[in-house]
């Protein structure tokens, strides 16, 4: 009995700092992703240019049946936190239909692709397993919710809502 306990306790304590990593990995910075312009760019420069704002990460794809359904979601998260950047980052297969998706669903923000899919090197670093993902980070550039699915919104809304007010 003592032994399950352990087992137990050592697997909520494993869970729980997974889930609520305040920044990213070393991995997950040095990782390239392909911007629209198609220049490799990586992550960690990405991240650089929203320093001092608070940003929402969305990593979808345009093949994504549960990614579709929150776009308009995603769209009123954006009406109601102008102040908020976006950034999409995709795990489509093809630029071809990642542009084609950026298009069809009129995604306002800045757009990468990662270079290996969803099961690929990035994904690994950020520990992708579904998207739609969301991870907000803040001002400050630490992560106040690294993993977010399209059913958390109002978890999303209240850690944007906290944000405002600190």
């Amino acid at each position: 009995m003592k032994q399950l306990a352990l087992v137990v306790i050592a697997f909520i304590t494993f869970s729980c700092t997974q889930a609520q990593k305040k920044e990213f990995s070393k991995e997950a910075l040095s990782e390239k992703l392909l911007a629209s312009n198609e220049k490799q760019v990586a992550f960690e420069k990405i991240l650089k240019k929203y320093k001092g704002k608070t940003l929402v990460i969305e990593v979808w794809a345009s093949w994504c049946g549960d990614c579709v359904k929150a776009m308009p979601k995603v769209k009123e998260l954006q009406a109601n936190n102008p102040d908020v950047s976006y950034l999409f980052i995709s795990a489509d297969k093809t630029a071809d239909k990642w542009k084609a998706g950026i298009e069809k669903h009129e995604l306002k923000g800045d757009h990468y692709m990662m270079n290996d899919g969803m099961k690929g090197l990035f994904g690994k670093a950020i520990d992708l397993d579904w998207i739609p993902r969301y991870i907000i980070v803040d001002k400050t550039g630490k992560i106040v919710l690294y993993r977010a699915i399209e059913t958390d919104f109002d978890k999303i809304n209240e850690a944007l809502k906290s944000l405002k007010q600190a």
